[in-house]
């Protein structure tokens, strides 16, 4: 489905700076790369996550430079995400590592990298997947925030926990990034 372009007109009256990247026809909101935290996938077991991120990403408006597995390691968790800010995406989605075995260690690792949390993020992610019965949800450690100008965001492994984030995510990750790369630095 084509949705128009919204009109900027107001909108730049306000001192919003409205700069929509576009790639052939279709409106990107940004790009994004995802981080499966996941040890056997990082030792090549199939991903099951990692593809559904991209499809709910792409779907929309994300254009997604790839997919990154990595072992659940405070180190390459965090070596994964400084990677992907310093590249230039405005969104980072890590997947899995976010509960409460002593392996789980997401949290740990995004918070190192975090110049601002945003509390709401994490909240609003654990309440959308408990109220849709996501028992996980409720354990999930996950936090979001923002490096630099991107948005770096951690979600549980579970596919349901995945399909709810996203729906969750989403439209806030959009009204982020638009704030994020609206500033003038």
């Amino acid at each position: 489905m084509r949705v128009d372009e919204p009109s900027s007109a107001g909108l730049s009256d306000l001192g919003y700076t409205v700069a929509p990247m576009e790639t052939g026809a279709e409106l990107v909101v940004g790009r994004a790369l995802v981080v499966v935290v996941d040890d056997r996938t990082a030792h090549g077991d199939e991903d099951h996550s990692g593809p559904l991120v991209t499809e709910l990403l792409t779907e929309a408006g994300f254009v997604v430079d790839g997919v990154v597995a990595v072992a659940a390691d405070e180190v390459e968790i965090r070596n994964a995400l400084n990677t992907a800010v310093i590249g230039g995406v405005d969104l980072v989605v890590s997947v899995g590592g976010t509960g409460v075995t002593p392996r789980d260690v997401t949290p740990e690792a995004t918070r190192e990298i975090l110049d601002r949390e945003i509390l709401g993020i994490a909240e609003a992610i654990r309440a959308s997947g408990l109220s849709a019965g996501i028992i996980d949800a409720g354990l999930s450690r996950g936090l979001a925030g923002v490096s630099g100008s991107t948005l770096v965001v951690n979600l549980a492994g579970s596919r349901y926990a995945v399909r709810d984030g996203m729906a969750t995510l989403n439209p806030l990750a959009a009204q982020i990034i638009g704030q994020l790369s609206s500033l003038e630095i």
